[in-house]
């Protein structure tokens, strides 16, 4: 593609162009990004990914992110709420069992995730709801 700033040839998969950084408005898609903070040591770092932090504090950050004290936290827009909504629709994929691991842990050691399926789903909630109705029946038959 050429730039209608400067004029320059770049790629069109390229959020900006790469000479004067005007933004290309025909690059779409998703895109992901992450930042990695630590403070420890008193010193502050941060990294691009987990990948970059160094072995020994890479292992203290996944002890305690995987402890009982840690939380996924999902931030979108109305178009990322979107692009989630149509992958967890989506059939054939996994991403409502990936989203489970990553709420629940991805060492489930219960093995929760795997056994909690939609049809097991629908089961527990049937038998919730007879029992509340046996037991409305009762009260009814019982004191009425």
């Amino acid at each position: 593609m050429t730039c209608p700033e400067c004029r320059r040839k770049f790629a069109d998969s390229e959020p900006r162009c790469p000479h004067c950084g005007k933004e290309n408005t025909k690059a779409g898609g998703m895109f992901q990004t992450s930042t990695v903070m630590i403070s420890a040591g008193g010193a502050d770092r941060v990294y691009r990914s987990v990948e970059e932090v160094p072995a020994p504090l890479r292992s203290r950050l996944l002890k305690s992110t995987n402890g009982a004290n840690s939380a996924t936290i999902l931030i979108a827009d109305r178009r990322g709420r979107k692009e989630i909504a149509k992958a967890m629709r989506s059939p054939g994929t996994n991403v409502p069992r990936r989203l489970m691991e990553s709420l629940f842990g991805a060492q489930d050691p219960s093995g929760f995730v795997a056994w909690f399926t939609p049809a097991k789903r629908k089961v527990i909630i049937s038998a919730v709801v007879l029992a509340a109705l046996a037991a409305v029946a009762l009260v009814f038959t019982r004191f009425g």
